[in-house]
């Protein structure tokens, strides 16, 4: 008689207990960039809703910014660092190959040897961390994971470049998954639209750059093109994503899109009829679009600013290069 395979099993619930952050530094605001792309504050603000962005000083890296911000959840959720048994790093940059950002964040934290990772889904990444994190719990792999959204994307930015330069900021934000009693993590939804793969890209490739092909590799990307493709197709993904969790935009308590961009966000609420009572992630204005990390940080801001809105119902959705996505429902913590 051949033997049962034995597969593990978690806890049936999940949730966020508590997140972290960490902005660049620096201020840098819209006039400290203009004369660069030949424009304007008011245009910047018109277009973005941006009035300036943090960014990290050049001795900063990814790795420092996701250690502050991992270090702060990890004391907010009460637990200890040997607890994490996955890290979990959304980023696209790490100037790297290898080692992983992950790798140095757990050994950093002393959260021993945890499983370590770094995800590649841009914009969406911390969506996806979300997922994992849900996912390596309810099955039994890991008892805690520390998912962390953590950019320097000051190191890829052309100063001359008028599709996107003016919008990059560097941070991190983290968030401590764990069991639950209660159901704080939703179904997630996560896709990809590789017919766009092109609208948010690099300049060249590292090899090129050896082979002189091609100078460093910065960011660009076609922008109309992505506004339209946000408001419309992640409206549709954003409405999926509350139709699995079984609640409506009215059962809301928050909204947090990634900070791509003011009216892309202002759009989203108005496409998804949000009441006014619902709050609205409004962190880019002053931190700019720090991709893999805006979620988190728009929540953590939230969060500051209103308390109360701890235990309710948010809405995150994640999309950018690739083009990927990602959302769910959490209940804040």
């Amino acid at each position: 008689m051949s033997p049962t395979l034995q597969q593990s099993h978690g806890p049936q619930f999940t949730r966020i207990y508590a997140l972290g952050a960490a902005r660049g530094e620096l201020v840098v605001g819209n006039d400290e960039l203009i004369e660069a792309i030949d424009s304007s504050d008011e245009w910047i603000r018109k277009r973005t809703g941006i009035i300036e962005r943090r960014r990290a000083p050049k001795e900063v890296t990814a790795v420092d910014l996701a250690t502050i911000a991992g270090a702060e959840a990890i004391t907010k959720a009460g637990i200890s660092p040997d607890q994490i048994g996955a890290v979990i790093v959304a980023t696209i940059s790490n100037p790297v190959v290898t080692p992983s950002i992950s790798t140095l964040v757990a050994e950093n934290l002393g959260a021993g040897t945890a499983a370590a990772y770094d995800i590649e889904a841009a914009c969406a990444g911390y969506a996806y961390g979300i997922a994992q994190a849900d996912s390596l719990i309810r099955t039994g792999v890991a008892e805690y994971v520390l998912v962390i959204g953590a950019e320097k994307l000051s190191d890829f930015v052309d100063p001359t470049d008028r599709s996107i330069s003016f919008l990059l900021g560097d941070g991190a934000g983290a968030a401590v998954v764990g069991p639950s009693d209660f159901a704080g993590i939703s179904k997630s939804i996560l896709g990809s639209d590789g017919s766009k793969w092109g609208t948010i890209k690099m300049s060249g490739t590292a090899v090129g750059m050896r082979d002189g092909e091609n100078a460093w590799p910065t960011l660009s990307q076609e922008g109309q093109t992505v506004y339209r493709w946000a408001v419309w197709e992640m409206a549709k993904v954003a409405q999926q994503a509350l139709d699995e969790a079984g609640i409506t935009a009215a059962d809301l308590t928050a909204f947090i899109p990634h900070q791509a961009n003011m009216r892309i966000v202002d759009e989203f609420a108005k496409v998804l009829k949000l009441p006014e009572s619902v709050l609205i992630g409004r962190d880019i204005a002053t931190t700019g679009n720090t991709s893999a990390a805006s979620i988190p940080l728009a929540t953590h801001r939230l969060l500051e600013e209103h308390p109360e809105a701890s235990g309710g119902f948010s809405l995150q959705i994640g999309f950018g290069a690739g083009l990927v996505f990602g959302a769910q429902v959490i209940v804040l913590p």
